[in-house]
């Protein structure tokens, strides 16, 4: 298995701050077989057809009323 970045934008979310830099920053340096995984408040819609451009799979669970955890998987080498 490849690496694993974990990022929670939670507390960035509720202080207003767009956490979409950050999280290209973190999935910048994946590569095939690597895992992303991102905690928000809300399942990141328009976060998934970019990740989907960028070579990722996707499993989004919803852990808690505000809590989403999604798991992305690079995939060949996009």
């Amino acid at each position: 298995m490849g690496t694993i970045v974990e990022l929670d934008v939670r507390e960035d979310l509720q202080k207003k701050i767009e956490p979409f830099e950050k999280i290209m920053n973190a999935i910048k340096p994946l590569q095939a077989g690597d895992t992303f995984i991102l905690h928000a408040p809300f399942k990141p819609i328009p976060l998934l057809p970019i990740m989907k451009a960028k070579g990722f799979t996707y499993k989004a669970e919803q852990m808690e009323k505000k809590h989403w955890k999604v798991t992305f998987v690079k995939q060949g080498n996009n």
